[in-house]
């Protein structure tokens, strides 16, 4: 079994897209998004959808990665050499050798351009190949078509959907689609399925 420590910086990187441990200090690379763009955050259980809640998301997502429970990154793009967004390991389970990937979002310029394809790439293969991970999860509120769409793209399988099982801040219960990655998949047909769609991003 492969070792990972919390308190490591781990940095994730091709030529395209670098994937760096969140820090305090991103709050004024991110800002522009929270600012300009809080509709970003529409289906998130967790928004940055203005410079006090950016905070607030910062802060507790740094948090997590002290409890052990997660691990968040910011991106940065390194053709267009400008941050884009964020994302996260989360429900990090070393003990058993599982977790998931989400907290992801992108400014709006940045969206379908091919990064997020590219981060999917270094996360899932750091779980495996780094990490020792035999699961990696993923999950999306079932009204979120676009983000499942993308992640039945880089290979997941739909478990199913976990009825009213979370509340909006709008304090609506939301359904939760299950999407998957187990190791032997990625091994034998993901990864190079993945590998072949990763787009050549323009500057």
């Amino acid at each position: 079994m492969k070792l990972f420590n919390f308190e490591n910086d781990y940095i994730l990187e091709n030529e395209y897209a670098k994937l760096i441990p969140l820090k305090e200090s991103d709050f004024e690379n991110l800002l522009e998004f929270s600012v300009n763009e809080p509709e970003i955050w529409q289906y998130s259980m967790v928004k940055a959808d203005n410079p006090e809640n950016l905070k607030k998301y910062i802060a507790l997502a740094l948090d997590e990665r002290k409890k052990l429970n997660e691990y968040p990154f910011i991106i940065f793009d390194k053709t267009k050499q400008k941050y884009v967004g964020a994302t996260r390991y989360c429900d990090i389970h070393l003990n058993t050798n599982r977790l998931q990937m989400g907290y992801t979002w992108f400014g709006k310029n940045f969206q379908g351009t091919g990064i997020n394809k590219h981060c999917k790439f270094l996360m899932l293969e750091f779980a495996f190949e780094k990490m020792g991970m035999e699961r990696v999860e993923f999950r999306a509120y079932t009204e979120n078509i676009r983000s499942i769409n993308a992640l039945k793209s880089i290979g997941c399988t739909v478990e199913g959907v976990i009825r009213s099982n979370a509340i909006c801040p709008t304090g609506k219960r939301r359904d939760t689609m299950v999407l998957s990655i187990l190791k032997d998949e990625w091994t034998n047909e993901v990864k190079q399925m993945l590998n072949t769609k990763l787009p050549i991003i323009s500057k």
